[in-house]
């Protein structure tokens, strides 16, 4: 049995039968059988599914983001902003499907056609993550649905009621049982699951499972994709409104209550503008309220993963012994619950665990840098690549910056975005392949070249 717990209380909120091994291969078999007949369905047919499913979301908003609450312990309007702003990337999906998929003539002369299309996977699997179970899910089964693969989607424990949500509502869509099957389980319903003869794993979760994930799938020469973590960080430029920045930056750490693989978790400042944005950027964090995550007031709620508590404990330890000064916070709060104070350190460096491994919870370090090369050879000085950010007035200065940087993905004046119309990719640590754009729904298909001669 799965226990489904409450990170805001300790309480079970549910027991749920797991899948077995031998489960996990029945489900396997039917989605094989089941997937040749959904690609065979006209895609005007699996765009109508993923409308409904759509329409089910509005329809269910509220109800969904107290579920998405209650297990995970997102404060109740960052659930909300969720579920919306999952609504902007179906549709991104819905509009660019047709023209991603279509056939493309390439070439046609002197008797020669050549022409390009894209045929599903086949069966894909799907180990989704807990800290945007929406947003993470919908990256891969949504495109992967309508390009006509079945999916076992395997939701993270500590989302499981969620991600059982998102099975319901596509089947009561029109999206088949066996075309979409959860699994529910933790760590051996995904190991299971990596045995099966499928065509593409997709997984979102840490450098060390994604790194066994690649031990085990890469031998089978089938799709892999893994969004792994981030490190990411942010330079503040000395021309910049500091108020303005910091009140940025600070929504960027701490959103979420900083579990997002996005996060802003490194900040690099301009020695000019550096204690003035350290007084703001405080005076930010000890604005955020901290409390029930069912109240709408609450921002900062708390860490679903109990062991992460441990982690950022060792981090301020760590930090706090190599000469940091703290800020504010730095400590876990009384039970019940998990819950950890908005943390900030400044006279930090890179001999700090703060500054150099994953946090994944309301903990920041802010160092000082005397110029634009220093910034640079700081944000790279990390095994990962997710997203890097600059603020300044100065676009042109900013630009140049971020095209030093290594990252998937890089923000002016901005933090923790994701945009559907753009890729989600990482380098180093941080993964390979990617969701997200016209280039995320291709991933779910095999290229096709057709060399066509006229006799």
């Amino acid at each position: 049995m799965l226990k489904v717990t409450n990170p805001a209380t300790g309480g079970t909120i549910a027991e749920l039968a797991t899948d077995t091994p031998q489960s996990v291969a029945v489900k396997c078999s039917a989605a094989r059988a089941a997937q040749a007949s959904w690609a065979a369905r006209p895609l005007e047919q699996r765009l109508a599914c993923i409308r409904r499913f759509r329409e089910g979301i509005v329809s269910h908003l509220d109800r969904l983001a107290a579920i998405l609450t209650s297990e995970v312990g997102k404060p109740i309007r960052q659930s909300r902003n969720e579920l919306n702003g999952l609504l902007g990337r179906i549709d991104f999906f819905l509009d660019a499907a047709a023209d991603t998929l279509a056939p493309r003539t390439v070439f046609d002369a002197d008797g020669m056609h050549e022409r390009i299309t894209h045929e599903p996977l086949g069966v894909v699997v799907n180990i989704s993550a807990w800290n945007y179970p929406y947003f993470v899910g919908a990256n891969v089964f949504v495109p992967a649905l309508l390009a006509g693969n079945s999916v076992l989607y395997k939701p993270s424990e500590y989302a499981m009621l969620t991600g059982l949500e998102i099975g319901n509502l596509l089947h009561s869509a029109g999206v088949p049982q066996d075309v979409f099957q959860v699994i529910v389980g933790a760590g051996e319903a995904g190991a299971a699951l990596l045995m099966q003869p499928v065509d593409g794993v997709f997984f979102t979760g840490s450098y060390a499972t994604g790194a066994r994930i690649a031990q085990a799938v890469g031998p089978r020469m089938i799709r892999l994709q893994l969004e792994l973590g981030g490190k990411d960080p942010t330079y503040v430029c000395d021309d910049v409104e500091v108020a303005a920045a910091a009140a940025s930056l600070a929504d960027g750490v701490m959103y979420n209550t900083g579990q997002s693989c996005c996060s802003v978790e490194r900040i690099y400042v301009h020695e000019k503008v550096h204690d003035a944005f350290v007084d703001a950027f405080v005076r930010e964090v000890k604005g955020f309220r901290i409390g029930d995550p069912t109240d709408e007031s609450s921002y900062i709620g708390p860490l679903t993963r109990a062991a992460q508590l441990d982690v950022l404990e060792a981090q301020v330890a760590d930090a706090r012994a190599k000469g940091a000064r703290l800020l504010t916070g730095g400590r876990r709060l009384d039970p019940p619950g998990q819950w950890f104070e908005p943390t900030v350190f400044s006279q930090v460096n890179h001999t700090m665990a703060l500054m150099r491994e994953e946090s994944f919870g309301p903990v920041i370090g802010i160092q000082k840098v005397a110029g634009d090369d220093e910034a640079v050879r700081l944000m790279n000085d990390t095994e990962y690549g997710l997203t890097a950010g600059v603020y300044s007035k100065d676009r042109v200065r900013a630009e140049r910056i971020l095209a030093q940087v290594d990252a998937g993905s890089v923000y002016w004046n901005c933090c923790d975005r994701v945009s559907p119309r753009l890729p989600w990719s990482g380098v180093k640590h941080s993964g390979i392949g990617l969701t997200l754009s016209t280039y995320g729904i291709e991933t779910f298909t095999r290229p096709k070249g057709w060399h066509l001669r006229a006799p």
